[in-house]
């Protein structure tokens, strides 16, 4: 239809929305139309239409594009401060829409105040953002887009879904959405960038590294290995960055694992910064060890000969136990289950088991719950609450000839300490679990514990309940043979414990024996300490780290007087440099209490223990698991998901090692800054 020939509407009423701007309103015999200045599309004019519809328009408007459409309600924001009162226009204002019988209305309203206060709840803060500021940038846009992909874990293909193209055409109709394989592309791009400020961070950091190795599966039966670098930073702030998520093949001997571990070592130079490894479950794990230990050793000395090197995950060792009670108390639980299931299968079977339950007199509101078989947390709770019930499974059998799976009374014995057995493996878990940045003193009471428990429970006069305690000892000697110095030096390095609580819990671990243990725990922390502190007095960076060459004060290489500078250093230094670890085992216990923190305890202390100090960041940044909370309960290890197991090994360590980096810490987080509502700073190419 042509509007050349229509004739401009008189303005009865003034235009007060600046929208209309971008419009010329012009009336064709009873009709009236907004005409846009910029691409001549009409519109419906009349009053009673408003504006949002016009205002709609210029969000998509193509010939309007150089124009922010932002200025608009700048401006219109503008003129509505300006008729506030000054009391008004010192708050903070916020646009809101009134709806009225499903009408959106022209104006806007006046706006709110609010009060922010320092204490106010995250959820409530809002950062305002001046829209008229903000200018669409279509590489920066893309980049984001591809960060958060990696930083969410969605997959590639989300950007050719309908739904999205959709959402995005009418959030922003002038960002070009790429296919899955440009948006690949800037995946690995991202991570090349995050790769290498993650290499100069460890390459710029003076301490020791602890590596933890955890295996994955998949539902392909394919095989990875995750390596993550932990360690405190200079910040004394515990770090945990995953460095390469590799895909094995299945012809990989201990030889090639090994030989996989040392690449990534050497890729990232961390090969002369490593202080310990905490493995999880693999099946080639001692040969692999000592092949690493080996080379290792060939260009410098490990730490107390590389007893402190080798650790086990504490939570595998959780799981092992609990596959142990299963698997031997495997009748007891199976009978448990078909009894439980018994009493839930028909009405009539649970009516008549709640007449016998208020017969027998059993007051409890706890639910008869099946258990999940591959969820060993879920047993434990089946366990519980057929205990709760006994007496009236044990007359179930009495009044339901159907009922055959009635548990002897010797059988429910052991059905109690077989749950018993499980809660306590069930709180130590939660412990672990519970600490997201668990730092390695605080198992040393736990572990401990657990050492007296199982040598309670092989005491049991019952045979069958003593034979499962031997199993489940048997497991835990092995890890307490590696792990057990390394953890006592940690809980030592605790202000609040010292060798106070190695004592308390050696005696009742070792009895008349506890003295010479205690001596040996002793022994290997000041050893330790002496490699700390020969390595302090070496000038060059590089070799200031333990287990570095010796100083000297000679570049030469033929310097015969090598051997002189450490006689020298042993017998006029030791004895000082030692008051640093005698000053911290003589002054009293800080007092115990729950807000303490024992990184910024070691923080606030580093100038009073200079050298003990660096000994506790490397000792506390071991990590005990490498199990995360998903599988801590599961009677299966990790599982890559069906989508990532079927990318290429590259982009598939990009995305799982990317997702992990752009993660960001909370301990990192500014309380203001928290819940900005600004853009992620991204580099554009």
């Amino acid at each position: 239809m042509e509007i050349l020939n229509e004739i401009p509407a008189k303005k009865t009423k003034r235009l007060t929305s600046v929208v209309w701007n971008h419009f010329e309103r012009v009336r064709k015999a009873d009709a009236q139309y907004a005409v846009c200045i910029h691409c001549k599309k009409k519109l419906s004019g009349s009053s009673n239409s408003g504006t949002t519809h016009l205002r709609n328009h210029l969000l998509r408007c193509l010939k309007r594009s150089n124009y922010d459409v932002s200025q608009i309600l700048s401006a219109k924001r503008k003129r509505k401060e300006t008729s506030q009162s000054p009391l008004h226009q010192n708050n903070l204002a916020i646009t809101a829409i009134n709806y009225e019988e499903g009408k959106i209305k022209d104006e806007i309203l006046n706006p709110m105040p609010l009060k922010f206060e320092q204490e106010q709840k995250k959820e409530e803060a809002i950062q305002t953002i001046n829209l008229a500021s903000v200018k669409f940038d279509q590489d920066r846009s893309r980049l984001d887009l591809a960060r958060m992909i990696m930083l969410h874990g969605y997959p590639l293909a989300m950007v050719n879904h309908v739904g999205f193209k959709i959402f995005v055409k009418n959030l922003q109709p002038l960002f070009v959405v790429n296919n899955n394989g440009a948006i690949e592309l800037d995946c690995l791009t991202i991570y090349g960038k995050e790769k290498q400020k993650l290499y100069e961070a460890i390459r710029h950091f003076h301490g020791r590294i602890s590596l933890a190795v955890d295996m994955w599966g998949s539902h392909e039966s394919a095989e990875y290995m995750c390596l993550t670098a932990n360690y405190i930073d200079d910040d004394w702030r515990l770090q945990k960055k995953m460095l390469n998520f590799i895909s094995l093949d299945p012809s990989h001997t201990s030889d090639m694992l090994s030989e996989v571990i040392i690449k990534s070592l050497t890729d990232w130079a961390i090969d002369h910064k490593l202080f310990s490894m905490t493995f999880d479950d693999c099946s080639a794990y001692e040969s692999m060890v000592f092949r690493i230990k080996d080379w290792l050793s060939q260009n410098r000395p490990l730490l107390k000969n590389g007893e402190l090197f080798d650790v086990r995950c504490v939570t595998h060792l959780l799981k092992s136990i609990v596959q142990e009670v299963m698997e031997a108390c495997r009748d007891v639980i199976r009978k448990t289950r078909e009894s439980i299931r018994h009493v839930k299968s028909t009405q009539p079977s649970l009516v008549k088991f709640n007449e016998i339950v208020q017969d027998v007199g059993i007051n409890s509101n706890r639910r008869l719950v099946l258990d999940c078989p591959m969820r060993w947390n879920s047993t434990y709770l089946m366990l519980e609450s057929a205990l709760e019930y006994r007496g009236a499974f044990s007359l179930l059998h009495e009044h339901d000839p159907s009922y055959t799976k009635a548990l002897s009374e010797t059988e429910w014995e052991w059905a109690s300490s077989i749950a018993g057995f499980l809660k306590f493996l069930l709180e130590f878990t939660n412990i672990i679990i519970g600490n997201k940045y668990p730092t390695a003193n605080i198992f040393f009471s736990e572990i401990c514990d657990m050492h007296i428990q199982l040598i309670e429970w092989c005491r049991s006069p019952d045979d069958f309940l003593s034979s499962v305690a031997l199993k489940m000892k048997d497991k835990f000697d092995m890890y307490w043979s590696k792990c057990s110095l390394g953890s006592a030096i940690a809980a030592i390095l605790d202000p609040r414990f010292k060798m106070k609580l190695v004592e308390y819990y050696y005696g009742q671990i070792y009895g008349s024996t506890a003295p010479d243990r205690i001596k040996e725990v002793s022994a290997g922390l000041r050893e330790l300490f002496s490699e700390y502190s020969l390595a302090s007095s070496s000038p060059d960076q590089d070799s200031a780290l333990p287990g570095s060459s010796l100083p000297s004060t000679s570049n030469s290489s033929r310097d015969k007087l090598k051997g002189f500078d450490k006689f020298l250093y042993e017998t006029s230094q030791s004895q000082s440099l030692s008051s640093d670890l005698d000053k911290y085992l003589e002054e009293p216990i800080f007092p115990r209490n729950c807000d303490f923190c024992i990184l910024n305890w070691w923080k606030v202390h580093t100038p009073r223990y200079p050298i003990l100090s660096m000994m506790a960041r490397d000792i506390l940044a071991i990590p005990v698991s490498t199990l995360g909370p998903e599988v801590a309960f599961s009677n299966q290890g990790r599982v890559l998901d069906q989508y990532r197991s079927l990318l290429t090994p590259d982009t598939r360590e990009a995305l799982i090692c990317g997702q992990d980096w752009l993660r960001t810490e909370p301990e990192a987080i500014s309380p203001t800054l928290s819940n900005a509502l600004l853009p992620v700073p991204t580099e554009t190419n």
